[in-house]
């Protein structure tokens, strides 16, 4: 993988010597709109003081390097890229030896590329319209790749930013921007300045450019005053009066006509309002702008007051409530990163769970408390809490507290361990010491380390003081180990009531075994009248083997037992025998959505540990889904279905389960309507198809006699899920020539010209289930991938490995073998990430190639990165292996 790293030993003695930062960054993109231009010119101009005598090193990427002067002295020569004895080197960057106590200055002018994979200077031309925008994204460190500096956290600066583009562009970053144009509209160019006078971490400055279309706004609100900010003499964290932040939302011109301004609006005022109330310091930057970008790798970025996010969250076509729901949550982490990571950031790497737990938990309760969406914590129990324990099961999970000695671990900390385990644990640390208490030391936290860097250390300190409670054990407990523990009920019966009731633990697997400290709520559920409802709720702390609950002793045996009612603990849940009889046999009579949610999660956590039949989930899933009222929850259990069939069933079974599980989403689709009805259709679009369940395919998209009208009346089949639609028929084994497939997708490719349409071309073409249309896309992907956009990988790899095609796809297990440490060292590093993990060779033949993988990863001379993937896929892949077999029993 060609990629700078950076120690956490180096990094903290760069901190030592590097102090007062400035930088004044100089960017000429005025020919970016050709892409024959490859690079940009790139001039930094760095003072700092150093504190003591010594040498240091300042990060850069470049092509080309012009000048280097530091304090006056030219030392070009001693710089050149390549030159195999000077002081340039992109692993390291440029040397700075000898530095003297004092302030100093450095000038570097050099040629950085454009980027095409998501990282640095990322360009993008839109085939709607042809015209050129870009972003950057910076997180861990790729700020290096724009503009000289010291890249890491914890050394923050304040900045001067110059851009120079054409007359049409539009400059967004950190703050306001001032224009200068020379030249008419066609020949000239504008600069575009702006000052970002607070102190920031290099990966939180963003450049977002192009001929943007721009809406406004304003959010006007005020404090509630808490003692923690009593004493804060800086207005910016607690002005006087009534506040007013200037909003702003961008996306490309094509896109316009899809942006719900209002609602987007709507959602990030919830979110101050909630945030005002009870974060006790201001929003603390000038203005807060929205930029929805094209070719995203993530969901989003929190750069500070000018967030990216990926412009799949601007709607073209009809969108599901979950959608909704997760754009809301979006939106609100990154808001919530704005106080707890930009104005409050990390230290090192290793507390990035912090910054990232905390936004999910903060997402979490706004959208439950200022939103319309105000069960997301049923969602997160459903969609991230399956994130987390699936991570947490696979033989590279780590502590939530992470050493992440180097940048290679930090890229690969961003997991389900990092966002959602973090978030689930802050989620019980809330309920240990209570709401308030724990807001309190969040804000005391805030006042304490504003504008500054901190560590868990100097949270938990807060935490302790506003709840009186010492922590440190909780800490050590939950965030320096691994593992999940199971949680379950142990109770003796007499005359039809409880005599003793206990909550036994097991001990946490994978890690050392250990019990944890738990406060959960046991809930007593009955069936009444077809219904299944909750009889008596008991919270408690849970510790060690065995913890008695005495206030449950003398209540009547319930139907039900929930040992984790409400989802408050992080653990799995042991449902006894008549438990989970009842669950099975009335999930869809389970009134509560926390409780039922926690239902399917427990069913298909024991679908995954081989304690549930794959076909017995389905068969709950086809009998009980179409009751499922929370649309979040909807989507995952019916992914997990497919999921099921594919990956967890016997395969001797498997072609009865997809048509049980098609026809099961059939009729979803006809019992239900609105968006849980679209919910059932892409779930159908999802699973893999024959010529029985494809010919339903074609009657929604208008092929033959059927229509849409016909089979779901008044249901409207949009671009977006014709795309779908198109590519389960072109995808299905033995139903389509390659001249009626190709016939189809060209079509439709024309009638579609966004660049949405272009993507999902590429993916439907590769899909088809032919072994030539197979070694073209391998051969492209393994052997150019160099020369891939980050998008068009993403659609390439959904379409090689389209459901249902695993026997087409054996022939490459050992050609994956083969090229792995190669890719691995040739590519960026989230290409090389995304490549190699969806291209693990799980597919039929796994077994041939097992050793080898395993020799692979186990070999010290592979990549530490790649070692990890394949550690994780070899997991998955013999999990679900075992599943086949409990399946086929």
């Amino acid at each position: 993988m060609s990629s700078t790293n950076l120690t956490r030993s180096e990094a903290a003695a760069r901190s030592d010597l590097v102090t007062d930062v400035h930088y004044a960054v100089d960017l000429d993109l005025t020919e970016g709109g050709s892409l024959d231009h490859k690079t940009f010119s790139s001039v930094t101009t760095v003072t700092f003081t150093a504190t003591q005598a010594g040498s240091t090193f300042i990060d850069l990427r470049a092509e080309e390097i012009s000048t280097v002067e530091l304090d006056g002295e030219d030392i070009l020569p001693l710089a050149l890229p390549g030159d195999g004895e000077g002081r340039y080197d992109e692993s390291r960057g440029l040397q700075l030896d000898d530095l003297t106590p004092g302030r100093h200055e450095l000038t570097i002018v050099a040629e950085s590329f454009y980027s095409t994979t998501g990282e640095g200077l990322h360009r993008f031309q839109d085939p709607a319209d042809n015209q050129v925008y870009m972003y950057t994204q910076f997180e861990a460190a790729d700020a290096k790749r724009v503009f000289a500096c010291f890249d890491q956290p914890d050394i923050k600066a304040t900045y001067e930013v110059t851009v120079h583009t054409p007359t049409t562009w539009t400059v967004v970053t950190n703050n306001t921007v001032s224009t200068t144009t020379t030249g008419g509209d066609k020949t000239g160019e504008t600069t575009h300045r702006a000052v970002v006078d607070y102190q920031l971490s290099t990966y939180l400055i963003a450049f977002c450019v192009g001929p943007w279309y721009h809406v406004t706004d304003s959010w006007t609100g005020s404090l509630t005053p808490t003692d923690e900010v009593k004493g804060v003499t800086d207005t910016r964290l607690v002005p006087e009066g009534e506040i007013t932040v200037p909003l702003g939302l961008y996306v490309r011109q094509s896109l316009a006509e899809y942006l719900d301004a209002d609602v987007l609006f709507d959602v990030t005022k919830s979110g101050f309002d909630y945030y005002a109330k009870n974060f006790g310091v201001a929003y603390p930057f000038h203005k807060y702008d929205q930029i929805f970008c094209p070719e995203y790798n993530m969901g989003a970025m929190e750069n500070a007051g000018c967030v990216t996010i990926r412009d799949e969250y601007v709607f073209r076509s009809a969108a599901s409530h979950y959608e909704y729901e997760r754009r809301a949550d979006t939106i609100l982490h990154e808001l919530a990163h704005m106080w707890f990571g930009d104005l409050v950031t990390m230290r090192w790497w290793d507390d990035l769970w912090l910054n990232e737990s905390f936004a999910t938990w903060s997402s979490a309760m706004a959208q439950t408390h200022a939103t319309e969406y105000d069960t997301a914590w049923v969602t997160f129990a459903n969609k991230e809490k399956s994130w987390a324990y699936a991570q947490d099961q696979l033989p590279s999970t780590h502590p939530v507290f992470s050493g992440a000695n180097d940048l290679v671990e930090v890229d690969a900390n961003f997991d389900g361990i990092t966002y959602a385990k973090g978030a689930s644990l802050l989620k019980q640390l809330a309920a240990y010491v209570g709401l308030e208490p724990f807001f309190a030391g969040i804000r005391a936290h805030f006042v304490n380390h504003a504008w500054g860097n901190a560590t868990f250390d100097d949270l938990l300190g807060a935490l302790e003081k506003a709840s009186g409670r010492d922590l440190s054990d909780w800490a050590d407990q939950w965030l320096k180990t691994t593992g999940i523990n199971t949680l379950s009920a142990e109770t003796q019966v007499k005359d039809g009531a409880y005599t003793s009731f206990a909550v036994a633990q097991s001990g946490a697997a994978p890690g050392a075994g250990e019990t944890r400290t738990h406060r959960l709520a046991v809930g007593l559920y009955d069936i009444e009248d077809h219904s299944v409802v909750l009889r008596r709720r008991v919270e408690t702390d849970v510790e060690g083997p065995s913890t008695d609950v005495p206030d449950l002793v003398g209540e009547k045996k319930a139907d039900l037992v929930l040992v984790n009612d409400d989802d408050l603990a992080y653990g799995f849940i042991a449902l006894d025998d008549d438990s989970l009889s009842t669950a099975v046999n009335n999930i869809a009579g389970i009134t509560d959505p926390m409780a039922r949610s926690l239902i399917w999660s427990a069913a298909w956590q024991m679908t995954r540990n081989a304690q549930m039949r794959a076909r017995d989930f389905v068969a709950l899933v086809v009998r009980g889904a179409w009751a499922e009222t929370q649309l979040g929850v909807l989507e995952q259990i019916l992914a997990q279905a497919i999921g099921a069939v594919e990956n967890y069933s016997a395969p001797s079974w498997r072609t009865e389960g997809r048509a049980l599980l098609l026809d099961g989403l059939r009729a979803g689709a006809e019992r239900t309507e609105g968006q849980a009805r679209l919910a059932f259709v892409r779930a159908y679009a999802n699973a893999a198809q024959d010529a029985h369940s494809s010919a339903w395919v074609r009657g929604l998209l208008g092929i033959g006699d059927a229509t849409a009208e016909n089979l779901l009346p008044g249901f409207t089949v949009d671009q977006d899920l014709r795309w779908r639609l198109l590519t389960a028929l072109v995808g299905a084994v033995d139903v389509l020539t390659d001249e009626e497939a190709d016939a189809l997708i060209t079509a439709e490719e024309q009638a579609d010209r966004s660049s949405s349409g272009r993507m999902n071309a590429v993916k439907a073409r590769t899909a088809r289930p032919d072994i030539e249309v197979k070694r073209s896309a391998w051969n492209t992907i393994t052997l150019e991938g160099k020369e891939l956009g980050n998008l068009e990988l993403r659609y390439m790899i959904a379409g090689l490995t389209h459901v249902g095609q695993d026997e087409l796809l054996s022939p490459f297990g050992p050609e994956y073998v083969q090229r792995a440490v190669d890719m691995w060292e040739e590519l960026s590093s989230e290409m090389a990430l995304r490549t190699l993990d969806g291209l693990f060779p799980s597919w039929a033949g796994y077994e041939d190639v097992a050793d080898d993988l395993r020799a692979t990863a186990a070999d010290e001379s592979t990549p530490a990165g790649l070692r990890r993937v394949l550690s994780e896929g070899l997991s998955r892949a013999d999990r679900a292996a075992t599943a086949r077999k409990f399946d086929a029993r």
